[in-house]
């Protein structure tokens, strides 16, 4: 799959994700870490999104990854917070906490500097949903900015990929 960057894609896939979640009735929440809110912020200008989102958790700092998400500790410690591991575990807490059908994590390093010998653009998304968990690694390259958006495209790629399989 290509790396999805348009801030008009992204748009146009949380109106897509929207409408798969509210008419199967799911509820969807976001555990971000590199992207700041951004996954949320776009599903919700969506009209009608709060039918379907119940909420983000915005876990930038590792510690806010354990306290409010659940991440074990001692998988931070061992694998730093860039990793599949560390996103299905954020996707898993946001499922918990948030009290969700659905929910997108993301993780990453945005820039400008590399994140515990990973180089810039490696970035970590997983979705957990009834269906299992689904996780997809990127390597994006550009700019701080085009990073950050790149991810909320492929999240909201791959979220409407999981919402249209049959078995969701």
């Amino acid at each position: 799959m290509s790396e999805a960057e348009e801030p008009g894609e992204a748009h146009a896939l949380a109106a897509t994700a929207i409408g798969l979640l509210i008419r199967r009735g799911l509820t969807i929440g976001t555990a971000e870490s590199l992207t700041g809110g951004l996954i949320a912020a776009t599903l919700t200008t969506v009209p009608g999104a709060s039918a379907a989102v119940r909420g983000g958790v915005v876990a930038y700092a590792a510690d806010v990854k354990a306290s409010l998400l659940g991440v074990p500790a001692a998988l931070l410690s061992r694998v730093g917070t860039v990793h599949p591991e560390v996103a299905a575990a954020m996707a898993a807490g946001a499922i918990e906490r948030l009290r969700v059908n659905v929910a997108i994590a993301v993780t990453g390093v945005a820039g400008p500097d590399p994140v515990d010998g990973l180089p810039v653009g490696t970035v970590h998304i997983a979705l957990g949903s009834s269906a299992g968990m689904r996780h997809r690694p990127l390597r994006l390259t550009g700019d701080r900015a085009r990073i950050r958006q790149a991810t909320v495209t492929n999240a909201l790629s791959l979220l409407v990929s999981v919402l249209s399989e049959d078995n969701s």
